[in-house]
């Protein structure tokens, strides 16, 4: 991937980032660094792959995880358990909400239970979490 992403792409995803953090109820990490090293990252991605795929993961084939849509910011973990491995969409201390995870999942294990200060909003695949699990296990996604 290139350096440096486009000025356009760095737009468009401060965009998407500003609506989601008003739907889900979060906001930024706090640490603008963290902010600004994801929101890169994922511009950088839509520059490459025409998608903002999470930069914060290792991905044998980013064209097939295009494809697949799990990683595709907002991501499934984001949309189905208000988590962001990222740790760009986080509470106001900029700790990931960890409250809906499945007990085992390794955000839970590392932050430990972080309550949604804003359970009405976000989550809108919450429906598919049985689903999301069972592709995690045979995916390792």
């Amino acid at each position: 991937m290139p350096d440096a992403p486009t000025q356009g792409s760095i737009q468009r995803i401060e965009t998407l980032v500003r609506i989601y953090t008003e739907k889900s109820g979060t906001t930024v990490h706090p640490d603008a660094t963290v902010t600004d090293a994801v929101v890169k990252g994922l511009a950088r991605s839509l520059d490459v792959l025409g998608r903002p795929l999470c930069p914060c993961r290792f991905y044998p084939n980013p064209t097939e995880e295009v494809r697949h849509r799990t990683w595709i910011c907002a991501c499934d973990d984001m949309q189905i358990y208000k988590y962001c491995h990222c740790l760009l969409f986080v509470n106001s201390e900029g700790k990931p909400i960890t409250e809906y995870l499945p007990e085992a999942h390794v955000g839970r294990v590392a932050y430990g239970v972080v309550r949604d200060p804003t359970p009405n909003k976000g989550r809108p695949l919450r429906i598919k979490a049985v689903e999301r699990e069972r592709d995690r296990r045979l995916r390792d996604s």
